[in-house]
């Protein structure tokens, strides 16, 4: 409400950092008439109770009749303020002895004031008299979160500390940023996941958004106006929420965007990349509007990542959990800002400055995502090899024996080089094994026939079941092995039931480096075969003729 003359409003409940509590602030439009001496010396008209964002846009005075004791040492007195933007704003410092200083600033000059944290500090010079009251002329208020918002005096010293404490939390955030990105453009330099790229993207926003809306921008670049660092905070703050979104696209697997979720994640995408660039583009024209839109397309995401993470519960994703915890501080905070902007709570520089906390522990959280993610992925590659190894020795065996089967045997034994030596095996009488103890029993027998010539022959040997009960060996002429060994060892293999069984081998010499050579060879060995199979079985037989 408004009053006749000011009297002592209850201070916010914000501060800004290290200093003297918050000033209570007093508001009035600019009426005709009104000079800062006359406002001095009869401040009536000003209201202390109500919310400053209530008043809406235009010019506005802006009064703090009571300062703190510290003002009171002759000494030179840091006014700290918020930055906001405002078309133009002069600061009035009175004095006890009558003196009032003003303290110009615009959008060229407010880079000189600026401080780590966004911070306006304007600085009173000293005089013998007491510094006792301060009023702002503000021309042009947009208004979006206030008038003047903030207040507070700062010695020297308190103004130093602030600004270190500032510069190592924004250093700190830098530093884990920088080793973020050089960690994960590393990985992504082996690995080639798309959403490693994406997460060093909306790593390099939030640094560029720390850059700006931190003040440190303004350092670097004095003459930049602070419209122009306020449109980056805004298009750098809309990117890196946008990119978040996109990462959580690639990282979840394809279900848990399908349907109207992936529809309302683009959207809201839009929607956050439209208001972001709208206000860098358009403001300060209709800044409240673009601020509210920006503000709720912010609203949009938050309300969107519960649906996200409740689809992820229930499609069962793998990457849920980690995913809740690596959202669960940055969304809170971001709720906080919102609710902020939409002036549903009340101002404050910590949850100002919160999205530092914010982009800290999406950032660091999102990488340990991406480890679990590539871990994750690391099994399932894992887990495919052994498959495709799996399949791959389904595929070149005989289920049975486990030995080599025909078309894997002709594609490893054709195309080598020098002479080879090919036996052909067949177990004797074989039909009669069947008869006597089954077909299963024939089963084990050839099984047991598989493991003795495994054993039997070097290591450098193919062996395989090329048919029912034949079985084929190559083997380097360099190398040769006595036939007769492996018939003894087939005799001293124990069958099934003590069942004796005992088989006839014929083998030929020659070179295999072509089909045609190995239907050659096999001919041959094929003839020495029966040779032996007619000699009475149990024996080998060796095409000599053609060998030589």
């Amino acid at each position: 409400m408004a009053v006749g003359t000011v009297s002592l409003a209850t201070p916010a409940a914000a501060q800004i950092g290290l200093g003297s509590p918050p000033l209570a602030l007093c508001v009035k439009r600019i009426a005709p008439g009104d000079s800062p001496v006359r406002l001095f010396s009869a401040p009536t008209g000003f209201d202390c109770t109500s919310r400053q964002t209530g008043f809406g846009r235009g010019d506005f005075w802006v009064f703090a009749p009571v300062l703190p004791r510290s003002t009171h040492q002759g000494e030179p007195v840091g006014i700290r303020t918020a930055a906001i933007w405002q078309r133009h704003a002069t600061l009035y410092g009175h004095y006890a002895d009558g003196t009032i200083i003003a303290l110009p600033l615009n959008q060229y000059n407010i880079a000189r004031h600026l401080q780590l944290g966004a911070i306006v500090e304007q600085v009173m010079p000293a005089r013998s008299a007491p510094l006792i009251q301060l009023l702002w002329r503000v021309e042009g208020a947009s208004n979006m979160r206030g008038i003047v918002i903030g207040a507070q005096t700062a010695t020297r010293d308190e103004s130093a500390r602030n600004n270190m404490f500032m510069a190592a939390l924004y250093a700190a955030f830098g530093g884990l940023c920088v080793a973020l990105l050089v960690h994960n453009l590393a990985m992504w330099s082996a690995m080639k996941h798309r959403f490693q790229i994406i997460y060093c993207l909306m790593v390099a926003t939030l640094m560029i958004y720390a850059l700006s809306s931190s003040g440190a921008l303004a350092w670097l670049w004095p003459s930049m106006p602070d419209i122009d660092r306020i449109r980056i905070n805004y298009l750098m703050l809309a990117s890196s929420a946008s990119l978040a979104l996109v990462f959580a696209r690639s990282y979840f697997e394809p279900r848990v965007f399908a349907g109207w979720i992936g529809v309302a994640g683009r959207v809201v995408i839009a929607g956050l990349m439209t208001s972001g660039l709208s206000f860098a583009l358009l403001a300060p024209w209709q800044a409240l509007a673009l601020h509210k839109f920006f503000s709720f397309s912010f609203l949009a995401m938050v309300a969107l990542i519960p649906a996200l993470l409740w689809r992820a519960w229930r499609t069962k994703s793998s990457y849920f959990r980690v995913f809740a915890l690596t959202w669960s501080a940055p969304i809170v905070f971001a709720g906080l800002r919102v609710a902020n902007s939409l002036n549903l709570l009340q101002w404050s520089f910590w949850v100002d400055n919160s999205t530092i906390l914010a982009m800290s522990s999406e950032a660091l959280l999102s990488s340990l995502a991406i480890s679990y993610r590539i871990r994750m992925l690391s099994r399932e590659r894992d887990d495919a090899r052994v498959q495709e190894l799996a399949a791959r020795a389904l595929a070149d065996t005989d289920p049975l024996t486990g030995l080599l089967n025909r078309r894997s045997f002709l594609a490893r034994a054709i195309g080598r080089s020098g002479d080879q030596i090919l036996m052909i095996a067949d177990l004797d009488h074989f039909k009669a094994v069947n008869e006597t103890i089954g077909h299963d029993g024939g089963d084990e027998v050839l099984r047991v026939f598989a493991r003795s010539l495994r054993a039997s022959l070097p290591a450098e040997a193919l062996v395989a079941r090329i048919g029912g009960e034949e079985f084929a060996i190559v083997l380097p002429a360099d190398h040769p092995i006595d036939a007769d060994t492996i018939l003894d060892r087939l005799r001293a293999e124990r069958m099934p039931f003590d069942l004796t069984v005992t088989a006839s081998i014929g083998a030929s010499t020659g070179p295999l480096a072509t089909e045609i050579d190995w239907k050659k060879l096999y001919r041959r060995a094929d003839r020495a075969l029966f040779g032996a199979k007619s000699a009475g079985r149990d024996r080998a037989r060796h095409d000599i003729a053609l060998a030589a």
